[in-house]
């Protein structure tokens, strides 16, 4: 007994040594890149299970450590680094990104997923350090200028304003060339509601993790119908294992940077003194800049706090809360978006049954402002723009008492101060979806998928009786006051197998299911909104039909060997919009990807990646106007209003009017070819992907005339011929350099298109877009064998000191008369290349970034100075109007036709800088409870361009003046908790 007792007093007295044996070691660890805390890195015991997780802030702490142990740092996309521990009591650690398996990223492909490397189809991805920083109020401005083939423009400034995103130039001439947007695998529908001003103003760009560009038909056409202007995936942030708080805010102060080069109030008096005399007692006393006068200095506040983390411990969990809030450089305009989103992860039976929610409301309210750059520009600088003695609340119009000038400019600032133009859009939309991997098969799994869209929106537009721009000029008892609701809603279900079973060299992804998708609509409108019991006085209800989308789909990824990868997808698609006989169309796509290097340049260590890819398919297209294209083909009544009756005695009887139907009308196809090679040199360091494609569309969709007496209208959509586009993509990464404190990465990208017109089975030439000069001023044309949208114009001539000689024409035809047969195609507005390039430098805790884009051989038809340029509109029906400058370099009179000279097709290329940001960040804010950023910048902060007009960035080609964009200048901070 005396012995146990003495080896168990020998057992105390050593167990203190033992325990100060063991130590504990805390430290934090760091991207040697950007120097931000990276939270989840896996510190483990060399040889051992013992180990711990960092935290949000990039700290750990880590005991029962004895001399001698090894330490790994390991993280997804990051090199692992391993440290010997000695005794220290803390560390610091700088894990460095790893090129190779950078490449791993998940791309979304539709219905699933592949890695980055194993893509076969011509898929760009942007994560969050990729997207574009500055005041980004829509999604479509993270990713501008930053895909190869992508442009977006939103056509002017307008805060919110809906964008025209084109994917390889588009593939239809007159049904959509907008792409599918697919937010966490539910498309959305692309309708602007009332009230709103964009389908994607509803999303809130704080809440998006990642979007992939999805371009040719081997990766579109498993979404078939609706794929043929391309795909963009959209992944919104996920909640995470430990909670987290973000909170960023910026504020923005917005200036006017050009306006149209007019005459001041003194040049206009010289002007008039010398061209009409007799006009100078009309001049006023004022000298006012109509345009300052519209236009004002802009606020913009854009707040967000996000919350991430473990609901119960068990469901990873996100919810985000932000408020937007930008003014217009128009006075009266205003955009407030507030968004509520929510994610839920929930998981069961070991990880076999997954559930994922995403719900997202968003409440947007709209004061609108009308276009009155036309009045401004045109309006007497010498008039004031107050009247104190006007009955117009007491703005200068032009008037006889209280009667108003008939037929002349009404003043621009009266128009929006006297309108009061709202709207509001309440959206929810979201899904829930489903995964079920089979226990007794767990190559099997089933995803269940629905979706729900509803958006709610009105608006009201009161000008009161008063306002010179009223409905008519006096004796309105209520003036304008229209009021619209519209409801827009999207049902979804989508069903699916996915197998993915590895059988020796062979690994196989595919999936089979169905898909069904729903769009419904509703409006309301009235122009009595003031009367009482408006609702039935003069009111219009419409129920459209509804527009139903069903879909079968496959597809089978094969990948052999991790060199020979192959994808095959096939979708059978039925649409309500067709006849039975033309309702179903068949979507195939095959694509084949070869990664080279190791057959061809193994022992070329330079090289580090080259793949080979091969694409064609087929995609659809029926998504034509949504009133025009109601059971298009179906002959459907309406019944006529009150100019539209039969009258029997005292007694009336409204008449049944057909609506205009095509029993014939069927599917638009677009079959796309595409070629690809993804490089990498130095261990990724530099990489990219070059892209060759050909695409034609057949049956295309579009309205055109119908023949006298074929149906009960004159225009209609129908199929009339085909054209292609044929194109080249580069893309550049590449880490400049790459340091533990210094780093500089630059993302460059190059695109070429050509459209062209095959075939017009009517056989004539299509003329439109209004140039502003009334009737027949049509200077676009549609034409075999040429660029969809043409300028379509008389080739004009110039004296021997190569001034332009007045309404002479070249006699293209020799018949010794100039008229319309002289015109010819001259130019079009597609550019002959397009750049981007971004720039993201960080040095320590310091951060400078910036992106630009440029787009060279676009042209524009300046319909401002080709309607207005000329003396004699300086008179305009008893009253004086102010001209463009451009009149001095020409001297032009007034002269028919001379809007449509070849003169006013100007050169509209121009190099624009988005966005500049410079940051600094404090990695131990609050004693190391959190990170902090500070930064400004500057969004729109510079164009060259040789353009005349405001912007030469335009939709449509022709500009009749636009909404400025305005500089911003941006504070802003960003906080991590």
């Amino acid at each position: 007994m005396k012995t146990i007792y003495n080896k168990l007093l020998f057992f105390l007295l050593l167990l203190p040594l033992s325990v100060l044996a063991q130590a504990t070691l805390e430290g934090k660890v760091v991207d040697s890149k950007s120097n931000q805390p990276l939270p989840g890195v896996n510190v483990v015991v060399q040889g051992t299970q013992s180990g711990v997780s960092t935290d949000l802030d990039g700290n750990f702490k880590i005991g029962r450590l004895k001399n001698g142990d090894v330490l790994v740092f390991s993280f997804v996309g990051y090199k692992n680094q391993t440290i010997e521990f000695k005794g220290q009591k803390s560390v610091s650690i700088s894990l460095e990104e790893d090129s190779s398996t950078l490449q791993e990223v998940v791309v979304q492909v539709g219905y699933g997923s592949v890695k980055k490397k194993d893509a076969t189809g011509a898929v760009s991805v942007l994560g969050v350090k990729d997207f574009n920083k500055g005041a980004m109020v829509s999604t479509d401005n993270l990713l501008q200028g930053r895909v190869a083939g992508v442009t977006i423009n939103a056509g002017g400034g307008a805060p919110g304003t809906n964008p025209v995103i084109r994917i390889r130039g588009g593939s239809s001439l007159n049904a959509s060339n907008d792409p599918l947007i697919v937010v966490d695998n539910f498309p959305i529908s692309n309708a602007t509601n009332t009230g709103s001003t964009s389908f994607l103003a509803s999303l809130n760009p704080n809440d998006i993790e990642s979007i992939s560009v999805l371009k040719d038909a081997s990766a579109t056409a498993i979404y078939g119908s609706r794929a043929s202007n391309g795909v963009i995936l959209i992944t919104t942030k996920k909640g995470g294992k430990k909670l987290s708080v973000d909170f960023n805010s910026q504020y923005g102060s917005g200036s006017l940077v050009r306006k149209v080069d007019v005459f001041n109030a003194n040049e206009f008096r010289n002007l008039v003194a010398a061209q009409f005399p007799g006009e100078v007692g009309k001049l006023g006393t004022a000298n006012t800049d109509w345009q300052d006068e519209i236009y004002r200095r802009t606020d913009f506040i854009d707040s967000n706090l996000s919350l991430r983390g473990n609901l119960f411990g068990k469901v990873p969990s996100r919810l985000s809360i932000g408020n937007t809030y930008q003014e217009g450089l128009r006075l009266t305009n205003k955009f407030n978006r507030n968004t509520i989103s929510t994610t839920l992860m929930p998981s069961f039976f070991n990880d076999h049954l997954k559930i994922r929610v995403n719900a997202n409301y968003t409440m947007e309210n709209n004061r609108f402002a009308d276009g009155v750059e036309g009045s401004a520009i045109t309006f007497d600088p010498t008039q004031p723009v107050y009247d104190a003695a006007s009955p117009f609340g007491g703005f200068f119009e032009y008037r006889n008492g209280n009667l108003l000038t008939p037929n002349v400019q009404r003043n621009p600032v009266a128009q929006l101060m006297m309108t009061y133009d709202t709207g509001s859009n309440h959206r929810i939309f979201g899904n829930v979806e489903t995964e079920y991997k089979f226990h007794f098969f767990p190559s099997m799994k089933a995803v269940v998928n629905v979706g729900f869209d509803e958006s709610n929106g009105e608006r009201t537009r009161l000008v009161g009786s008063n306002a010179a721009s009223g409905p008519s000029n006096n004796n309105i008892p209520y003036g304008t006051n229209e009021f619209a609701e519209r409801t827009i809603r999207t049902k979804l279900f989508d069903s699916y197998l996915a197998y993915n079973k590895k059988i020796n060299d062979l690994n196989i992804d595919a999936q089979a299911g169905y898909s069904y998708q729903i769009y419904e609509s509703s409006q309301f409108f009235t122009r009595n909104i003031l009367q009482p019991n408006y609702a039935s006085i003069g009111a219009e209800n419409d129920i459209e039909t509804d527009n139903v989308l069903i879909g079968l789909f496959a597809r089978a990824i094969l990948n052999y060997k991790d060199k020979y990868l192959f994808t095959a997808n096939f979708r059978r698609d039925g649409s309500s919009r067709f006849s039975e006989s033309n309702r179903w169309l068949n979507t195939p796509g095959l694509a084949f990807a070869w990664k080279m290097k190791e057959d061809f340049f193994q022992s070329y260590s330079k090289l580090s990646d080259l793949k080979l890819r091969l694409g064609w398919g087929i995609t659809g297209q029926q998504n034509i106007d949504d009133v025009e294209a109601r059971n298009y083909y179906l002959q459907q009544f309406a019944i006529g209003n009150n100019t539209n009756q039969i009258f029997f005695g005292n007694n009336t009887v409204p008449i049944a009017i057909s609506r205009p139907f095509n029993p014939d009308l069927k599917w638009e196809q677009t079959t796309t070819y595409n070629v690809g090679l993804d490089y990498g040199f130095f261990n990724n360091r530099l990489n990219g992907a070059i892209d060759v494609f050909y695409k034609k569309t057949d049956d295309l969709l579009s309205r055109v005339a119908f023949a006298d007496g074929s149906n009960f209208t004159n225009v209609g959509w129908a199929n009339i011929g085909s054209f292609s586009t044929k194109g080249i993509e580069v893309a550049v990464n590449y880490d400049v350099i790459k340091g533990n404190n210094l780093n500089w990465n630059l993302a460059f990208n190059v695109s070429t298109f050509e459209r062209t017109i095959e075939t017009l089975s009517s056989g004539f030439d299509v003329l439109y877009g209004d140039a502003g000069a009334g009737t027949g001023s049509t200077a676009l044309i549609n034409r075999v064998d040429y660029t969809p949208g043409s300028f379509f114009v008389y080739k004009q001539l110039y004296d021997g000191a190569g001034r332009p000689i007045e309404g002479a024409y070249a006699d293209l035809n020799g018949d010794g008369i100039i008229n319309g047969d002289d015109r010819y195609i001259y130019m079009n507005g597609d550019p002959d290349v397009t750049f981007g390039l971004a720039s993201t430098f960080n040095y320590k805790n310091f951060d400078f970034n910036f992106n630009m884009r440029a787009s060279l051989g676009n042209r524009v038809y300046n319909a401002v100075n080709a309607t207005r340029a000329q003396y004699n509109l300086i008179r305009n029906n008893g009253v004086l109007s102010n001209l463009p400058n451009n009149v001095q370099s020409t001297d032009f009179t007034n002269t028919p036709d001379v809007f449509l000279s070849d003169l006013y097709v100007e050169n509209g290329s121009f190099l624009r800088m988005d966005n500049i940001t410079m940051g600094y960040t404090f990695p131990k804010w609050l004693d190391g409870k959190a990170s902090l950023r500070v930064f400004t910048g500057m969004q729109n902060a510079f164009i060259i361009t040789k353009y005349s007009g405001i912007d030469p960035e335009i939709n449509g080609g022709i500009d009749n003046t636009i909404y400025p964009r305005q500089r911003t200048l941006l504070f802003g901070v960003n906080m991590k908790f």
